[in-house]
């Protein structure tokens, strides 16, 4: 129905920066909000950042004023660039949409395989 797939992940040294892109494809009706989430050896899933469809943000409080979130909602596409990073950004980094598949039906959330961001100090 969604398919999201992630890339632009990759290893990098402290400092530098990555984007991250992740298009959705499929059959559905609208995407509202999309995003990023993290996920590190060991540690729950965490909140990177999300947009609505309005160009809304919200950012996890570990990445404020370090990343930046955008869509391009003719392309169906969010990125995440990510820059000064750390190497406690270490993670795999997951895309994350809310779409409805219809008119009628309930948003769902969907998400992407990942893509492993790794900071080396």
């Amino acid at each position: 129905q969604v398919q999201l797939v992630e890339s632009g992940g990759g290893l990098v040294q402290a400092g530098g920066s990555l984007r991250l892109s992740c298009p959705a494809s499929g059959r559905f009706f609208s995407i509202n909000d999309m995003g990023w989430y993290r996920q590190a050896p060991g540690e729950q899933r965490e909140l990177v950042a999300t947009i609505t469809n309005g160009g809304n943000t919200n950012f996890g409080d570990s990445v404020k004023g370090r990343f930046t979130i955008s869509r391009d909602n003719a392309k169906n596409t969010v990125y995440l660039q990510m820059n000064s990073l750390k190497p406690e950004d270490t993670a795999v980094y997951y895309c994350y949409a809310q779409a409805r598949i219809t008119r009628y039906s309930f948003s769902s959330a969907y998400w992407g395989q990942g893509t492993q961001v790794t900071v080396s100090s």
